[in-house]
């Protein structure tokens, strides 16, 4: 198969897992799908592909806009989305980071086993749930005042660790250390702070999940080593973003984008990727209040891993320490930021999409919105932690509760192929909607249990149905496909064996 049609967008196979849609009309750029066929088909059922070509002209864009494995329809910017803007005449675009500002993951290694675990499994979920807080709105671990607020935006971890909500190797081994330096406090509205002062350590509802797992397959054993990963021990996924205070920041950012920058939307073939013009006030502003809503997701599930120690102190009556309770990692994908990034451009100075037309590279600083992608840095990077610089970053990729996890490693053509980005998950196959209809979640839970093995407790059984395993695309393909393109390197799986949500 060299080209694929999915309705008014047809796709040019470029080579194998990488398909484009051609540059044409008032498409800025070509745009890329990186894909199996099994996957194109899931992800040519809804909008994701139109979305897709509708970024390709947004201001700046820079060598083609992308969809990862596990792309589908969004907001205005697909889901799995991933498009770099040019930092001086390119845009930011709110609607390309998403509502949930810096939803994003961390996983704790633990020394436990499974065993340690097996048979009280009940208990162990029933402690997690009890005193980890989730569900639509709601309070947090800690509440407290608008200036206790304003210090988590300004920043960051490094506020838990002042407070004894963290430690040191916490903010070593968190994606940018766990405070984005250009945060600004003052960019977000009040209105945005009062929702988020009493959800700071919450995970929220959808998706959202803390989830205790067994590791079942290790495939590099060097790099799992260095990760802390080991067959059948357990390890904990956390799986939130920034609450109610992301999404204000974001809806407010979108509304005076629309009413100051309304000559630039009319252009736009979609008013939900409204976009700021880079150096523009508003997109300064943006940028700021973005990076601080950053700050307080990595707070937010900062506080809820310290909270998941504290249980585990309980239910195994040994401190969190001797059971080797360590941060691998927390990486975000829902964010945009300053990287500087090598494009291949010709004789003019134009950014090409291939190295044959390539006659120099520059270094060029972009905009780079993951929306529903994560960063995956390859070994070697300076903006690794130090700890993995020689194996590369660590990408968490999560399942369903139903498939399991992933965890990967930055790979060496992320830079390449896809500014440092691979998929963020499995990717939904069917709406909240539609779930509920096709599925009960008293009948979910019994069946994970029951032929699983995996107890779940959520706030409703609607929850629970929204998120059953059918939901969900083939992680297994997902990551299959970005091993294969070198994007994201595959190190280990995990299975559940229990899960709390909202």
């Amino acid at each position: 198969m060299t080209t694929y049609d999915a309705g008014d967008v047809t796709l040019e196979k470029v080579r194998d897992f990488v398909w484009e849609i051609p540059k044409q009309g008032d498409m800025r750029v070509p745009a890329r799908v990186f894909a199996s066929e099994a996957l194109l088909e899931e992800i040519s059922d809804d909008k994701t592909l139109e979305q897709l070509r509708n970024a390709t002209q947004l201001p700046g864009i820079t060598k083609y806009a992308i969809c990862m494995p596990d792309g589908h329809q969004g907001y205005g910017f697909p889901v799995g989305g991933v498009g770099a803007m040019d930092a001086r005449n390119g845009c930011l675009s709110p609607g390309a980071v998403g509502y949930d500002i810096n939803c994003g993951v961390r996983m704790m290694t633990t020394s436990l086993t499974y065993d340690d675990v097996r048979g009280r499994e009940q208990e162990l979920v029933d402690a997690l749930f009890a005193n980890v807080p989730s569900g639509l709105g709601g309070g947090g671990i800690f509440e407290g005042t608008i200036g206790d607020v304003e210090a988590i935006l300004a920043d960051g971890v490094e506020w838990a660790l002042r407070n004894d909500w963290a430690v040191t190797e916490d903010l070593e081994h968190c994606e940018d250390e766990g405070k984005r330096p250009d945060a600004d406090p003052s960019a977000i509205s009040q209105k945005a702070k009062d929702r988020g002062k009493n959800q700071v350590g919450s995970l929220g509802s959808g998706n959202h999940f803390l989830e205790v797992q067994r590791v079942t397959d290790i495939y590099d054993d060097g790099v799992a080593a260095e990760y802390g990963l080991e067959p059948d021990r357990l390890v904990v996924l956390i799986h939130c973003g920034s609450r109610g205070l992301g999404h204000q920041t974001c809806n407010d950012y979108l509304r005076r984008i629309e009413k100051t920058h309304a000559g630039m939307l009319d252009r736009l073939p979609d008013k939900e990727l409204a976009a700021a013009p880079a150096g523009s006030q508003l997109a300064e502003e943006y940028y700021g209040a973005m990076c601080a809503a950053i700050n307080f997701a990595w707070v937010n599930r900062q506080l809820i891993m310290h909270r998941t120690r504290q249980v585990f102190e309980q239910v195994f009556d040994r401190d969190w320490r001797d059971m080797e309770m360590h941060l691998l990692y927390d990486v975000a994908h829902n964010i945009a930021k300053k990287e500087h990034h090598q494009v291949g451009v010709d004789a003019d100075g134009e950014v090409v999409t291939d190295d044959e037309h390539a006659v120099e590279y520059e270094t060029r600083e972009l905009y780079v919105h993951r929306k529903g992608a994560t960063r995956a840095f390859p070994a070697g990077h300076e903006e690794v932690p130090s700890a993995y610089r020689a194996v590369g970053q660590p990408v968490i990729i999560p399942g369903s509760m139903g498939a399991g996890s992933y965890v990967l490693s930055g790979g060496e053509r992320s830079l390449h192929e896809t500014f440092g980005s691979t998929a963020h998950g499995a990717g939904r196959l069917m709406s909240r909607t539609q779930a509920k209809n096709e599925y009960w979640g008293g009948d979910v839970r019994t069946d994970l249990r029951e032929q699983n093995q995996v107890y779940v407790k959520a706030q409703s059984g609607a929850t629970v149905a929204e998120e059953a395993p059918g939901v969900y695309k083939d992680v297994d393909e997902v990551v299959r496909v970005s091993d294969a393109l070198g994007i994201g390197d595959r190190v280990a799986r995990t299975f559940p064996v229990c899960n709390i949500k909202g």
